[in-house]
């Protein structure tokens, strides 16, 4: 099914994130984790591209592994940055291939010691660039990202504005954001994004932040505002990891309640690979999503 016509239903719904492993030494343990995660049955599972040279391969094969044990959908994500044209090509007729329809259309983020400018020389400098070609090959349905706070190589958010409404013209069926934690900043982007033309659907994603060690890694992956009552939330609670984990499944449902409560019906949430984690979130919002769970 294509993610596309999950958006357009009335219904609130929910699905997860999961990611590879680095190594095929820890493929084991994280497909049964994913599985896990799948299990819950959501209304799809993401699988982003993993670190190092085998996270093309090793995304493909966590989402081939979802779709065999637990028929859920999977959006499979697909990073441009360094790709060879053929490369792409030949990974969009594997999936065509295999009957997966969803793609998550991602430049990537730079290498070590490279500069923007360099990607000039690529035949995929933006994720724009990507979705065109994913576009022109096939009937997939495409997502891209995009970022509440501004992406952090733009120079502002009329600029980053801008590089959104070129990946929506390039074929972008949807948009699903960074981890915020202040619902106020999503509510802002989206009244922008609208003025600017964009109409898609926006997934917004959630990050259950379930101990203090994730705080840093958080803020350092998103650049991320933190509010007050989400830091007093850590700062309370961090050095408990019961409680703490607690308090971060708490504060994830708490933001979700609020943008249903606010008209949004769809929200993606980065699991971590934590099958327990997800679980209780989905628990938590079960009489909204029409579960007994």
């Amino acid at each position: 099914m294509r993610i596309i016509d999950m958006l357009r239903k009335e219904a609130f719904s929910l699905s997860f994130e999961v990611f590879p492993p680095k190594t095929d030494a820890s493929l084991d343990t994280v497909r049964k984790a994913t599985v896990e995660v799948a299990a819950l049955r959501p209304d799809f599972v993401s699988v982003t591209c993993g670190a190092g040279g085998a996270g093309g391969r090793l995304t493909l094969d966590i989402a081939r592994n979802i779709r065999q044990e637990t028929g859920v959908e999977t959006l499979e994500h697909l990073t441009c940055i360094g790709a060879k044209r053929e490369s792409v090509l030949a990974h969009l007729h594997t999936l065509r291939e295999l009957g997966m329809e969803n793609i998550m259309a991602l430049r990537g983020d730079l290498p070590a010691g490279m500069d923007p400018a360099d990607l000039n020389a690529s035949p995929y400098p933006h994720a724009a660039d990507l979705v065109r070609e994913i576009r022109a090959s096939g009937d997939f349905c495409v997502g891209a990202a995009c970022y509440p706070e501004v992406h952090p190589e733009s120079t502002d958010q009329r600029d980053d504005l801008r590089h959104l409404r070129e990946k929506v013209e390039a074929g972008a069926d949807f948009l699903t954001t960074q981890m915020f934690f202040d619902n106020n900043l999503l509510y802002n982007f989206l009244y922008k994004l609208r003025e600017s033309g964009v109409t898609v659907p926006v997934l917004p994603g959630i990050m259950p932040i379930t101990s203090a060690n994730q705080v840093e890694r958080a803020r350092k992956l998103s650049g991320s505002f933190m509010p007050r009552r989400f830091t007093s939330l850590v700062d309370r609670f961090g050095s408990d990891p019961a409680a703490m984990k607690q308090a971060g499944i708490i504060y994830a449902t708490d933001q979700i309640i609020d943008l249903f409560a606010n008209g949004i019906r769809h929200v993606h949430v980065y699991t971590m690979n934590k099958p327990d984690v997800a679980a209780a979130i989905q628990r938590n919002l079960a009489p909204m999503l029409g579960s007994s769970l």
